[in-house]
């Protein structure tokens, strides 16, 4: 089991309060994804959970038993870090039995385990190899393969792919998903890259200084925003953000329309533009597009090869169905 509930969790460093009173539920066997910038609490909220720093108020439970003040080592959760912290001078197999040597285990069944890890990770041909011959991908497996020996009742990932090159990140983040359907357990990731958020979580909680400004699914996020930074911060390329007159005759204080849901033609459109910079792709290409009275450049998405030159007068058009509306406050328009 892995049910983790916060009630009125706060923390604060001396006069300054970092996570305002927060709510939260992550069921047992959820994969829930914590998102947002730098600086909005995901990790500080990760390691209050974990026990690595003391709640200034606030209770939380775990499988429905008060864990605030249960030491981390009891509460039955394994963390991965974004550094790998492994043993240099320990083989694979070392590494990873560690927590179990630690715990009193017999040799017999530390083996059983950490081979049974290992078989789940990849890491069987790698045993008696030491980290330093190791790539940084496996050596992440070998810190999540320690974690996993330990049974947890959840996994806390804090950003454990940072380090990480854009070949290495992809790999992983398809393997930590695997993992997790293999294993079943809870999984609590932070992540600044909403990337990871959308294609690994079963839930994203976005925050922003503190504050959990969205909970739900990543298509729900996408789709149905609560306001305008959950709108700009998930998806990639961000949204487009339009005021003025481009969103009064939507009775909005702001429109947002995302890249793909705008059309581009040389002859006619709602808006009148020049091409600024192009990136292709080869299946998509992305236009930056100055119209006149937006502040920033419009970001188009369209399929395949366009054959727009920089300087280009185009036309774009947004799909109405698809237009997100803002209030004054920044809150969605229903």
């Amino acid at each position: 089991m892995g049910q983790i509930t916060l009630k009125q969790i706060t923390k604060s460093f001396g006069d300054v309060q970092v996570i305002p009173p927060l709510d939260l539920q992550i069921e047992d066997g959820e994969f829930v994804v914590f998102v947002g910038p730098s600086g909005c609490g995901k990790s500080t909220l990760l390691r209050l959970i974990a026990g690595l720093e003391d709640t200034s108020s606030g209770e939380i439970s775990i499988d429905g038993r008060d864990a605030t003040e249960v030491p981390p080592a009891k509460r039955g959760l394994a963390m991965v870090f974004q550094s790998y912290a492994l043993y240099p001078h320990m083989s694979v197999r070392k590494n990873i039995a560690f927590p179990l040597r630690m715990a009193g285990l017999d040799k017999a069944e530390q083996d059983k385990k950490v081979e049974s890890a290992a078989s789940v990770l990849n890491l069987t041909d790698y045993l008696e190899r030491r980290p330093g011959q190791l790539s940084g991908g496996q050596r992440q497996r070998v810190a999540i393969g320690r974690a996993i020996v330990r049974e947890p009742a959840a996994f806390l990932f804090d950003e454990p792919l940072s380090n990480l090159d854009a070949a290495l990140r992809v790999n992983m983040r398809l393997e930590i998903s695997e993992l997790h359907q293999t294993l079943e357990t809870t999984m609590i990731y932070v992540t600044h890259d909403q990337v990871e958020a959308m294609t690994m979580a079963d839930k994203i909680v976005v925050l922003q200084a503190g504050i959990i400004e969205q909970v739900g699914s990543p298509l729900e996020l996408y789709h149905t925003p609560r306001n305008r930074f959950v709108a700009g911060f998930i998806g990639s390329p961000k949204m487009n953000f339009m005021m003025g007159a481009f969103s009064s005759e939507y009775d909005a204080t702001t429109i947002g329309v995302r890249p793909e849901h705008i059309s581009v033609s040389p002859t006619d459109g709602k808006w009148k533009g020049k091409v600024g910079v192009s990136e292709h792709l080869g299946s998509d290409t992305f236009l930056y597009v100055d119209v006149e009275g937006i502040e920033d450049p419009v970001t188009v998405r369209s399929s395949g090869e366009v054959s727009f030159r920089h300087g280009d007068m185009i036309h774009l058009t947004p799909d109405p169905e698809k237009i997100h509306r803002f209030d004054n406050q920044g809150l969605r328009i229903a």
